[in-house]
């Protein structure tokens, strides 16, 4: 079979943009991930989409029209991937896009990721796959996470158990045994209250570096009341989003007085302690973990979830050292997952899921 080319989108729950990378595929055989590009969300355009997370006037009306405008985005950032690799849109087999998730609810059997595909294959000319959750929350699962497979087929190993770890707004792991189907499930708030809480004081999107997190101490009462949510004791397939961890739940945990570089300390170990706990309990043979994600530029966050992991003799990298930026792995994924849709090949990681059944993700909009 002859070289076909991918385009994935991933715009995360951290909400700051839309990645795009392109990847090489030889039928479902990896071949590697060649460019990525970036065109970041407007203050006013994250406002809009966070303003869906709670009900409100004409919501249905709002949701269709802010699909439209992220489409229009994706589209945007498809025509600088081609430009700058000097490709045409009929060199592309196809695009798989995840769209923006601003509801996961599967307790309810829907989780909601905005995009309207018709305008992206429209504007772009080229096949494009979406909608990658709705049939595994058919059959049963979470809808989430939809990662572990693409994971499974390019960095697993065949005489050891790997965890990879994607830290976005959310963060989840995937277990890859030698032997064995991959699993993984989310571990709970990733960036996302970092994000929230530093917006909340600084007026920043994020904290750079983990720089003003460096400057605080952890609060052991507040990380105790953190640790106590009810989701750390579910038993996965799990998973999880802004409904569960977001800046009003913290709030009802503070006091008020408390100072803001310690609050935000504390949110970093929060997140460190309970990616390492969810690591130890699901992996507890592991000895290599590989992270990508945003997550990868807070150098405090880094720090503290080394130091958890070393105690139990697990080693820290970044997906670099499996050749895959780790800015580019969840976008790369979505490409795979086209690539899947195209050669009808099962694509969930139905035991990561909690899915019935394999199944062939996706749907497909022809331009």
């Amino acid at each position: 079979m002859n070289q076909q080319f991918y385009i994935g989108i991933m715009s995360g729950t951290s909400m700051d943009g839309a990645d795009a990378v392109l990847i090489a595929m030889n039928g479902t055989q990896w071949q590697g991930a060649l460019a990525h590009a970036f065109v970041p969300y407007s203050g006013s355009l994250k406002t809009r989409l966070l303003d869906l997370q709670n009900h409100g006037d004409k919501e249905l009306h709002r949701s269709q029209m802010l699909a439209i405008e992220l489409s229009e985005i994706y589209a945007q950032v498809v025509q600088q991937l081609l430009r700058e690799q000097q490709m045409q849109p009929e060199n592309i087999t196809a695009i798989g896009c995840h769209g923006q998730t601003v509801r996961h609810a599967p307790e309810c059997g829907y989780s909601i990721q905005l995009a309207n595909l018709s305008v992206l294959s429209e504007r772009t000319g080229i096949l494009t796959i979406g909608d990658f959750r709705s049939r595994d929350l058919a059959a049963g699962g979470q809808g989430a996470p939809l990662v572990p497979a693409f994971h499974q087929a390019l960095f697993a190993a065949p005489d050891e158990t790997r965890v990879v770890l994607n830290i976005g707004g959310i963060a989840n792991i995937s277990v890859l045994p030698p032997n064995g189907e991959p699993f993984g499930f989310d571990t709970g708030a990733g960036n996302m209250l970092m994000d929230a809480w530093t917006q909340h004081i600084w007026q920043q999107a994020y904290d750079k570096n983990g720089e003003k997190a460096a400057q605080g101490r952890v609060l052991p009462e507040l990380l105790a009341q953190l640790k106590a949510h009810e989701y750390f004791r579910l038993p996965y397939p799990k998973s999880t989003g802004r409904e569960l961890f977001s800046l009003t739940w913290l709030q009802t945990h503070l006091h008020g007085d408390e100072n803001p570089h310690d609050v935000l300390r504390t949110l970093v170990q929060f997140t460190a302690e309970t990616i390492a706990d969810a690591i130890v309990q699901a992996a507890p043979n592991t000895q290599n973990v590989y992270v990508c994600g945003g997550g990868m530029g807070n150098d405090t966050l880094i720090g503290s979830l080394k130091t958890l992991l070393a105690a139990h003799q697990i080693n820290l990298h970044s997906t670099d050292a499996l050749r895959l930026n780790p800015q580019w792995v969840e976008a790369a994924a979505f490409a795979w997952l086209a690539a899947c849709w195209v050669n009808r090949v099962p694509s969930n990681p139905h035991k990561a899921t909690g899915a019935a059944r394999p199944l062939i993700l996706g749907a497909g909009y022809y331009a």
